[in-house]
């Protein structure tokens, strides 16, 4: 038996022009969800049903990049993606390029748990919602006109996580035009020491159709075993290339970090020249995050009355 904890994120690469009514308005929904978790917890809820739980709610409300107010692609539609791990049996779901589910997260969960598979994408992941009856939405309810203005960058602003298209941020090498963060998580251990991790996200502003991140890829974005739960966020490119969630508990496992000195030491040695940031929790009760960019957006607590929720350093 342990104490729980829990932590939740909106995404790394915070706009420092970012107004403070934006703010205010964020730091309420992390609170909002973290004690929908802490309820959750007390009624002694597995952890993997509370991960789902509080990414269905982010994925609800429009302020983060996931669900309704995803970002767009360049063609102007949503391509969303999500993913969860239960970490006893380190069993999990995915699902990428989806267009009509209201809550990704939740089809992901349906996935690990009424399939013979792990992950499926676009029209493959669209029927099985369907014959799964998960709810459904059309195009209006996802793009809403608050989340896509925001996302637009105003010329002239000095801004972190989105640039004009003739002076392009880059990612993997390369320029790309605009870049959405606000990818949600939430990791969660239970009384029983059981670890969960769930991540959702619209990806990029503008991205090209078709392109996948690191958020439904388990290892990378999302990942939970017997010692810990991880959930990233930031540059899925360079995520990627670092399987970062995982080698958060590989040197837990192999170097014999605590939890805390585990994530610090993957954002220092991991990430290269990629900006991201994560979320994690701890089989005996930790609780840590840890980010490399300007501002993550994030909130954790644990069961001894800990609370904290914050955006800067």
């Amino acid at each position: 038996m342990t104490g729980w904890a829990i932590a939740v994120h909106g995404g790394a690469g915070v706009d420092p022009n970012l107004p403070l009514h934006r703010q205010e308005e964020a730091k309420k929904l992390l609170t909002r969800c973290l004690y929908i978790g802490i309820s959750a917890l007390n009624t002694n809820l597995p952890a993997i049903d509370v991960v789902e739980l509080v990414v269905r709610e982010l994925e609800t409300d429009p302020l983060f990049n996931s669900g309704r107010g995803s970002a767009l692609t360049e063609k102007g539609t949503v391509e969303m993606e999500a993913s969860i791990m239960e970490g006893t049996k380190r069993k999990y779901g995915a699902v990428s390029g989806v267009t009509t589910v209201k809550n990704p997260v939740s089809l992901a969960r349906l996935v690990m748990e009424k399939s013979p598979h792990s992950y499926l994408a676009f029209s493959g992941a669209e029927d099985f919602a369907r014959e799964q009856g998960v709810e459904l939405a059309d195009s209006d309810y996802f793009i809403t006109q608050d989340n896509f203005d925001y996302r637009i960058p105003t010329p002239g602003l000095d801004s972190s996580c989105a640039a004009e298209v003739d002076n392009p941020m880059v990612m993997n090498g390369l320029p790309i035009s605009l870049y959405a963060p606000e990818t949600v998580g939430c990791v969660v251990v239970d009384k029983e020491g059981r670890c969960a991790a769930a991540t959702s996200t619209g990806g990029l502003m503008n991205k090209r159709s078709g392109r996948i991140g690191d958020s439904p890829i388990i290892g990378a974005g999302t990942y939970a075993c017997n010692l810990c739960g991880v959930s990233c966020t930031g540059e899925g490119e360079a995520i990627l290339r670092a399987t970062l969630a995982r080698e958060v508990a590989a040197v837990m496992e192999y170097k014999g970090l605590r939890l805390q000195e585990a994530v610090d030491f993957v954002i220092k040695e991991r990430l290269d020249e990629g900006k991201a940031g994560l979320i994690a929790v701890s089989s005996n009760g930790e609780v840590a995050c840890g980010f490399n960019a300007n501002g993550m957006f994030r909130g954790c607590a644990t069961e001894d009355g800990f609370i904290e929720v914050g955006i800067w350093e």
